[in-house]
């Protein structure tokens, strides 16, 4: 029987590929296996933001609170993906909500733990920013795809 340490995980993941070992192995220690059942909330919009999160499996809705329409999913995640990004930049509180859409299992990050590695370990630090401002711009694209969806030229406008 193999065991598959948190280090083991951590190197699998789409998100983390490629970080060093002696990246990986503090980090592990900052991590814990964390499964969430469908409609179990992540984070609040506006709430501190203490921790992120790896998707193993399953997926989770990212929404924000319309006032009128309550909370309106902006973007479902899925596995290999990373939930979580306002922990790295003050005023450290989420920019969204999110909930798990339906059975997920996922690798939950202690932020400040994460955050005091990067103090400690610049390189690493820029190495994660690298990985999670990525992740905002392929976001950011995304958006702007949905945007051009919603607002662009249809082809009734055009005729």
């Amino acid at each position: 029987m193999t065991i598959v340490t948190m280090q083991d995980l951590l190197a699998q993941h789409p998100f983390l590929a490629g970080m060093p070992p002696a990246w990986l192995e503090p980090m592990s220690h900052q991590a814990k296996r964390s499964a969430r059942h469908a409609g179990a909330r992540l984070f609040h919009e506006g709430r501190p933001a203490q921790h992120f999160w790896l998707i193993i499996s399953g997926r989770i809705a990212l929404d924000m609170h319309v006032p009128g329409r309550g909370d309106v999913v902006v973007e479902t995640l899925g596995p290999g993906t990373v939930v979580g990004w306002s922990w790295l930049f003050p005023p450290h509180t989420w920019h969204f909500g999110a909930v798990a859409v339906e059975e997920t299992q996922t690798i939950e990050f202690d932020a400040d733990g994460v955050l005091r590695l990067c103090e400690r370990d610049p390189a690493l630090g820029y190495d994660l920013s690298r990985r999670f401002m990525g992740v905002l711009l392929d976001r950011l694209q995304a958006t702007r795809v949905r945007l051009l969806d919603l607002y662009g030229p249809h082809e009734e406008l055009l005729a």
